[in-house]
This record gives C-alpha cells, sequence and structure tokens, in this order.
C-alpha cells in the first residue's frame, strides 16, 4: 500500500485466492479505518483470482463506498479480467 497524495494505491501480484486473500485483510482494513476517499486497486501484476479474491475486491469497494469514498480497480488483464467480465464486475470496479 502506497499513498499519493490523498489517494491510495494497493498493488496485488500473483494470486489472489482463499489462500492468499487473508493476507490482503489487514490493508483492507487500515484504508477503511484511516477514511481513504479514493483507493486504487492495481492488478497489473494479478495472474489469477478465484471467487474468494473476487469477494474480497467487493468488500473494500463496498466498505469504501460506504463512508462516500471511491475504489477503482486498474491494469486488470488476463484471466482476471475474465472473471471480472463473466461476473459483470468490470464496469462497475473498473470505473468504465
Amino acid at each position: 500500500m502506497s499513498t499519493e497524495g490523498d489517494s491510495v494505491i494497493v498493488r496485488i501480484s500473483g494470486e489472489l485466492d482463499a489462500l492468499t486473500v487473508v493476507d490482503l485483510r489487514p490493508t483492507m482494513d487500515r484504508i477503511v479505518q484511516e477514511g481513504h476517499k479514493k483507493v486504487y486497486v492495481d492488478l497489473s501484476s494479478l495472474r489469477l483470482i478465484d471467487s474468494c479474491g473476487v469477494g474480497a475486491v467487493v468488500s473494500l469497494f463496498r466498505r469504501v463506498r460506504a463512508y462516500g469514498g471511491k475504489v477503482e480497480v486498474k491494469g486488470v488483464k488476463d484471466q482476471p479480467l475474465a472473471i471480472l467480465k463473466l461476473l459483470k464486475l468490470d464496469r462497475i470496479l473498473m470505473g468504465a
């Protein structure tokens, strides 16, 4: 997690699945606790996402929106992009 001005950027690489999503939860909790209004999730280095990973991203999206913030997913490609499109989450999460 890094900050640029009033924005926070979360870079996720490798795989985001049932085994790795637990590593993301403390970062998600910190973002919400600190009340960041602009959250960018960079998935340009993510190779694989499963339902648990999608659930984590959607959870962050909902939690941040609940206090008036915005989450935008960037750099999605390959398998993660196919999954988001299949679930029709690409337009919601990617700001299209």
